[in-house]
C-alpha cells in the first residue's frame, strides 16, 4: 500500500495500470477481501526508474522564439491604455507561480532572474499586473494537443480549499464560518490522462450541471462519457446526445431506478444499463462496460492536489477560476 503512489517503482507501466484499473471493478470481492493474500510485485525497470528520480532534480530553462515574438502586447486599436505584456506573458508567469509554489512577488523575482541569467531582453510583469490581468483573462491554454481518434472521457469533481483564515478562526475562536471551498470539475481522457476540460464552481453547484460546460470545451470527437452515480439522470444523457447520437454513456443507475414505458421495445442507454444490472448484477455490469476505468479520473485529481496543492490562493472568484485553469495546463 505504501508503494501504490509510485506505480513505476513496483513494475507498473501506464498501459499496465490502465489494464489493472479496467479489469478490477468497484468493490470487487468486497465480501471476502480480507482473505485475499497480498499481491507481490517484481521491479522490472529499476534502472529507468532510478534515472527518472534523478531527472526530477534537474532544471533546464530556455525561451523559445515564439515567446520572444509574442511577449509584448499587440497594439490596441480602441481607446484606452496600452498593455505592455501579452496574455502569453501573464499565463507564463502564472504557470511558474503554481509550478514552484511561489507568491506573486517571488514569481516576479524568479522571472527576472531567469531572463537575466539567459541574457534575454524581456521585461517582467510586476506582481500587481499578474494578479489583475490573470483574473480578467477569459481563456487559458490547456497545455495539451488533441489526441488522435475519439476520446473516452472520465468526468468527476473534487474540492479545493480557499486559501484564508476561515478554518483557523472557527477552530481557534469558535467563530462560525461558511464552508470555504470550491469545486473543480474535470474531464479526463482515459487513454492519455490529459485533462481535456475543467470548470471551477462554488460548493453549492451540482455536478451534473457542469457536464455541458465541460463538453463545450472539447473539440475532439467523443467516443464515450463515464461518470459515477451522482451524474445519473435523463438530462445527462440528453446533454451527451446533443454532441452525438453514437456517444456511449457509462453511468451506474441508482438502486431505485426503474425502466421507462418505451424500454420494452426500444430501451435507451440508461434502460440498457438497468436491464444489464438486473441480469448480471452490478459487478457483472461493471466488467461488461469497463466502468473500472473511472478510477483514472480520481488519479488525475490526486495528481492535481499532490503537485499543485489542495488550496486556491487567489482571493476573488475570477482569480480562483484563472488559477485552476492554469493549474490544469501545468498538470498536462
Amino acid at each position: 500500500r505504501r508503494c501504490c503512489t509510485d506505480r513505476v517503482e513496483i513494475g507498473y507501466s501506464g498501459t499496465d495500470y490502465r489494464k489493472a484499473a479496467s479489469s478490477m471493478p468497484n468493490k470487487h470481492n468486497a465480501a471476502r477481501r480480507h482473505h485475499i493474500p497480498k499481491m507481490k510485485f517484481r521491479v522490472k525497470n529499476w534502472a529507468e526508474y532510478d534515472a527518472a528520480l534523478r531527472r526530477r532534480g534537474s532544471l533546464t530553462l530556455w525561451v523559445t522564439p515564439e515567446v520572444l515574438d509574442g511577449w509584448q502586447a499587440a497594439r490596441r486599436t480602441t481607446p484606452g491604455g496600452q498593455s505592455i505584456h501579452s496574455e502569453l506573458a501573464i499565463e507564463t508567469g502564472m504557470m511558474l507561480r503554481l509550478a514552484f509554489h511561489l507568491a506573486l512577488r517571488q514569481t516576479e523575482g524568479l522571472m527576472g532572474s531567469i531572463f537575466g541569467l539567459l541574457g534575454v531582453l524581456l521585461s517582467t510583469p510586476d506582481h500587481s499586473t499578474l494578479s489583475r490581468r490573470a483574473s480578467k483573462m477569459t481563456s487559458f491554454s490547456k497545455g495539451c494537443s488533441l489526441p488522435e481518434g475519439p476520446v473516452h472521457l472520465l468526468i468527476d469533481s473534487t474540492g479545493l480549499k480557499v486559501f484564508g483564515a476561515g478554518e483557523w478562526l472557527q477552530e481557534k475562536h469558535g467563530v462560525r464560518a461558511r464552508r470555504t471551498w470550491k469545486k473543480l470539475h474535470l474531464a479526463v481522457d482515459a487513454d492519455t490522462g490529459m485533462v481535456m476540460a475543467s470548470t471551477l464552481t462554488g460548493n453549492d453547484i451540482g455536478d451534473p450541471s457542469q457536464v455541458a460546460p465541460l463538453l463545450d470545451q472539447i473539440e475532439a470527437t467523443i467516443a464515450s462519457v463515464t461518470a459515477d452515480g451522482a451524474y445519473d439522470g435523463a438530462p445527462i444523457y440528453e446533454v451527451v446526445a446533443g454532441r452525438g447520437e453514437d456517444i456511449r454513456v457509462i453511468i451506474p443507475p441508482h438502486v431505485t431506478a426503474v425502466l421507462s414505458a418505451e424500454a420494452g421495445h426500444n430501451p435507451s442507454q440508461r434502460g440498457q444499463h438497468i436491464l444489464s444490472i438486473a441480469a448480471r448484477g452490478r459487478l457483472g455490469w461493471q466488467k461488461e462496460t469497463d466502468y473500472g476505468r473511472r478510477a483514472l479520473v480520481e488519479t488525475a485529481m490526486g495528481r492535481y492536489k499532490a503537485i499543485l496543492g489542495p488550496c486556491l490562493r487567489a482571493r476573488s472568484f475570477s482569480g480562483q477560476q484563472a488559477e485552476a485553469a492554469v493549474g490544469v495546463a501545468v498538470l498536462n
